[in-house]
């Protein structure tokens, strides 16, 4: 299959073209491989899990060792201490120890190519706009907030959540949109298919865009 030419425009903070960049094919243009994406947000998410749960054994929990009834005599099975997991209070057989690893692998090849398919499929739905000029910004909330507006246009929504990925950190560029509640940002190194996914439109610094052709 040959692969076709793509190309955006660049806006600049009003939203105003100002020229045309060829996105590289390898990243903008590949197989969207939807089990595969499935498959690298799971491993993404259960290496952010840690295992916080956790409960005492019956040697584990404070009180006094005195065996709970005498061992003959009374009709009752047989019992040591009060703690046993049988008993309101006792300890926890077989319970969580707090120390269960849930990381996931994926191999470098997989997971870049599920990167490039999603990033095709945010193409493919015209939800990646490329913005230049974010380093003459002041760091005000409500600049950054003109800025989104205009860049995104009459499609922007503000109940979803947007992406800014950045080549480097701009501390003004920092300053000025963290405040913003529907939008994130990234750095291009950080990049996964889990961000990619679970926000509606992408907005790429310039820089960002350069960064995948000196990636190839």
């Amino acid at each position: 299959m040959v692969k076709k030419t793509l190309k955006l425009p660049v806006l600049d903070l009003a939203g105003k073209k100002l020229t045309e960049i060829e996105l590289p094919k390898e990243v903008f243009n590949a197989k969207v491989n939807l089990p595969l994406m499935a498959q690298a947000v799971r491993v993404y998410l259960s290496n952010q899990r840690r295992a916080f749960a956790k409960t005492k054994t019956r040697g584990e929990i404070s009180g006094s060792t005195i065996k709970i009834w005498k061992q003959k005599g009374t009709g009752r099975a047989r019992h040591g201490d009060r703690y046993a997991p049988i008993f309101v209070g006792g300890g926890r057989a077989h319970g969580p120890k707090g120390d269960q690893s849930y990381h996931l692998s994926l191999p470098k090849k997989m997971k870049k190519a599920a990167l490039f398919s999603a990033l095709t499929g945010k193409i493919e739905d015209k939800k990646v706009v490329i913005v230049d000029g974010l380093e003459k910004t002041k760091g005000k909330t409500k600049e950054a907030e003109k800025i989104i507006t205009k860049l995104l246009g009459e499609k922007f929504n503000r109940k979803k959540n947007h992406l800014l990925i950045l080549a480097e950190t701009y501390v003004k560029v920092k300053k000025g949109f963290r405040n913003l509640p529907y939008l994130n940002l990234s750095l291009l190194p950080y990049l996964n298919t889990h961000l990619i996914l679970a926000h509606d439109y992408l907005i790429f610094d310039i820089k960002a865009i350069k960064g995948f052709s000196k990636e190839k």
